[in-house]
């Protein structure tokens, strides 16, 4: 007895020692854990100094620009403001730098090459001021404003690099300190139970064995209740996403036979008719567009989230997330911006703009497993009425766009359909809940915009989020003024080459309805027979991305036998994202997608009455 009793002491306090020994280890390891946590977050601090130094220059240029270009003394606040606060965030730099001699040395670099751009800057404001723009935009255009540009791209560049090489030198440094700290712990508990289990009688240690095993089959049997729920969940909301897409896509599919018809019978009244026929179709499409507005709801499965909305500079909040965006799709994917100038403001929710952004750029991501390039653009737009009327959710006025592009898989007509669907997703299990882009499309909604799928399979997607414009007052939209339609010449023969019956079908009656002499193909094997049979084809007026041959091969082809025939390219993309993409060169005359009737005809004037190289 009394000798298990010294044991049983014995194994006490060789315990107690363990423990000791253990907390102190472990307390001096959290120690440097938190001391290299500390400079972690300090790289971070740096790197968002780097970054607002950046964005400080870029805004400068930005307000020196558009002063140049417009004269309007307002485009100077942000150059005023970036000259007010260049200063302080470069002294704040060089203080969070002081312990680094290499950051110092670009931090040196970084303000000469400010320094130099910002003199640049001031002379060619000086010269606008002095009313000779001539001689400040010729300065502006030179070479040297851009070299003066890249040399403050590459110094800041040069910091964030060192920061990163820093961070992840640190973040090594707490991984290592805290998996050293777990190790002491467990290698301290399995010692302090290995002295238990010895000093523990036979009955003592098959109880604890008999329990372990009761706790392990309670954990199976939770574990499998678990998954089984999980299953019936998924298959729930599989049978009513199934469901819901059904009946939408069957009344979609009716709407648009419907709706169509009613508009085209709408456009051909002449006024002679009795008022009762033009009252009974302006009926029948306020019933359709009521069924519409309800399929549109049924599918939407409208979202009612708390959002904090704010004034937006969607170019700032564009620019100042690719850190952020390149995290989230890896480096696999190169990312590239195109900011409008002169953007205006929107009132909405930033955290859930970036959210969209980043959401769609995960879409994207996965649909390139193989790297590609994702394009973010902005623009100002204006949606007409006769897109407002093609889409019933839109309300015409003015927007700003925020167009997301990729150059994955792309995605078909049925994928598209239903890609705003809640927990739709052609991801495999456990990839993915469907919901990035059902947010998107909620989120957009709440905010009073329209968010659109552009996308052909193999050549990539184009995800375009329109928000209202904010101009801090109520804004009454005049009417739209009508135009006459672009007049044919004698003679004119265009060929329209376009996969999509609808489109096709839509461009050939607006073009028939000016006068002109029009030949329709659905492929480019058709249009090259049409080609050979018509000389007298004087315009080619072609779809960019269609299956086996895209429309800048098939011209290539026809320039080839008919130099003199001119060429119009359409396509669902933005202009830059094509244009970055190497799919249509610039000069290249190009109509984007969606176009209203008269743009259409009054591009092929244009492109008709072009003189021939």
């Amino acid at each position: 007895m009394e000798g298990r009793r010294f044991r049983s002491l014995a194994i006490s306090i060789i315990g107690f020692a363990l423990l000791l020994v253990a907390a102190v280890a472990a307390i001096a390891l959290k120690s440097q854990q938190d001391i290299a946590a500390s400079w972690m977050r300090h790289t971070i601090a740096v790197e968002s100094l780097v970054n607002r130094v950046q964005s400080l220059v870029a805004d400068a240029e930005s307000g020196q620009r558009g002063y140049l270009i417009t004269g309007r003394a307002s485009y100077l606040d942000s150059y005023d403001t970036a000259l007010r606060e260049l200063p302080p965030a470069l002294r704040s730099l060089a203080s969070e730098t002081a312990d680094n001699r290499t950051q110092q040395r670009n931090v040196a670099a970084l303000d000469a090459a400010i320094d130099r751009k910002l003199t640049e800057l001031a002379r060619t404001v000086a010269l606008r001021r002095q009313g000779d723009m001539a001689a400040a935009l010729a300065i502006m255009n030179q070479d040297a404003g851009l070299v003066s540009m890249q040399k403050v791209r590459t110094a800041a560049e040069a910091m964030r690099l060192v920061e990163r090489r820093l961070y992840d030198d640190r973040a090594a440094q707490v991984w290592i300190t805290g998996a050293m700290a777990q190790a002491v712990l467990v290698g301290a508990a399995a010692l302090i139970v290995l002295l238990a289990i010895l000093s523990l009688r036979d009955a003592q240690a098959r109880l604890r064995d008999l329990r372990a095993a009761n706790d392990r089959l309670n954990a199976e049997i939770a574990e499998r209740a678990s998954a089984e729920g999980q299953v019936r969940q998924l298959l729930k909301v599989q049978a009513i996403g199934q469901l819901t897409g059904g009946i939408a896509h069957d009344f979609n599919n009716m709407l648009t036979i419907v709706i169509g018809s009613l508009d085209l019978a709408r456009r051909r009244l002449t006024g002679q008719e009795a008022p009762a026929v033009a009252r009974g179709i302006d009926n029948a499409m306020a019933g359709a567009s009521r069924a519409a507005a309800l399929t549109a709801r049924l599918l939407a499965f409208s979202r009612q989230q708390p959002l904090e909305p704010a004034v937006v500079d969607a170019n700032k909040l564009v620019g100042g997330m690719s850190e952020l965006l390149q995290r989230a799709i890896g480096e696999s994917i190169a990312i590239e911006t195109v900011l409008a100038g002169g953007l205006w403001k929107v009132f909405a929710d930033p955290g859930q703009i970036e959210n969209a952004i980043v959401n769609i750029g995960v879409n994207a991501r996965d649909a390139m497993p193989d790297g590609g390039k994702l394009t973010i653009e902005t623009h100002n737009c204006d949606l007409d009425d006769r897109y407002a009327r093609s889409h019933a959710e839109v309300t015409a006025g003015q927007y700003v766009l925020i167009a997301v592009s990729d150059t994955g898989t792309g995605m078909s007509t049925d994928v598209i359909d239903r890609a705003f669907e809640p927990f739709y997703t052609t991801k495999g299990v456990g990839q993915g809940t469907g919901l990035g882009l059902s947010q998107v499309f909620g989120f957009v909604k709440q905010s009073g915009g329209h968010v659109k799928i552009y996308s052909e399979p193999g050549h990539g997607t184009t995800i375009k989020m329109y928000f209202p414009r904010h101009s801090g007052a109520a804004v009454v939209t005049a009417p739209p003024v009508e135009r006459a339609a672009s007049v044919a010449s004698p003679g004119d023969v265009i060929l329209v080459v376009e996969d999509e019956a609808e489109v096709r079908r839509v461009s050939v009656e607006a073009l028939e309805s000016c006068g002109y002499t029009v030949i329709e193909a659905a492929s480019p094997e058709a249009a090259l027979a049409h080609l050979a049979a018509a000389p007298a084809i004087t315009l080619l007026f072609t779809d960019i991305v269609m299956p086996g041959m895209t429309g800048r091969q098939l011209a290539d082809i026809a320039l080839a036998q008919r130099p003199g025939l001119r060429v119009l390219f359409t396509t669902g993309y933005t202009r830059n994202a094509i244009v970055h993409n190497g799919m249509v060169d610039p000069g290249t005359n190009f109509l984007a997608k969606p176009f209203t009737l008269d743009q259409l005809a009054d591009k092929v004037r244009d492109v008709l009455d072009q003189p021939v190289a």
